[in-house]
């Protein structure tokens, strides 16, 4: 399957560690050279802000799902190709789901940790099959790997979990773990 569209999950704040929006504009700036549209949260703010700004200044093309209660919270933008306003964070994600090829995880808070398992799980229990790919910028997921690991090994998982999520560690590595 060909993939058009990234859903890209990640913080409305930037995070301390400058690669983490280094690595969210290469990756806009990528998506839009690969005719790659990016599907994400609505903000414009943090790493949202950074992707969806990267994909819109490099001629790409940007749908943001955001729900009401966060319009103000993490600035709904408003210079992106179209800004789709939902009542709820259930539609947001599912639209989100439904509008995209694959998932990208760029580091976050619970917010993004929560889109990134909740995907998982619909990929496991067969509700989809999208790629989740986790971009471990500078070892910010290591730990998180770690534990989905152990919950691996303990027998919590029914497969091995690298068979549902792809750890990339530059955006350009991610292009070609989906290509």
């Amino acid at each position: 399957m060909e993939v058009k569209s990234f859903a890209v999950f990640c913080g409305s704040k930037t995070g301390m560690d400058h690669l983490f929006e280094d690595h969210a504009e290469q990756l806009g700036r990528i998506m839009a050279e690969q005719n790659i549209s990016l599907v994400y949260g609505g903000g414009n703010s943090g790493l949202m802000g950074a992707v969806a700004n990267s994909v819109m200044n490099n001629g790409g093309k940007v749908i943001g799902v955001i729900p009401e209660i966060l319009i103000e919270w993490e600035a709904g933008h408003k210079n992106i190709t179209e800004l789709i306003v939902v009542k709820d964070m259930h539609i947001r994600k599912k639209m989100m789901y439904e509008l995209c090829d694959a998932a990208v995880i760029l580091p976050g808070g619970n917010g993004t940790l929560d889109e990134m398992f909740e995907m998982l799980t619909w990929n496991t229990l067969n509700i989809h099959n999208k790629k989740i790919v986790l971009l471990n910028s500078n070892g910010f997921y290591t730990h998180l790997i770690a534990h989905i690991e152990t919950m691996f090994v303990q027998g919590f998982l029914y497969e091995q979990w690298q068979e549902r999520l792809i750890v990339c560690s530059s955006p350009e590595e991610i292009i070609s773990c989906l290509a």
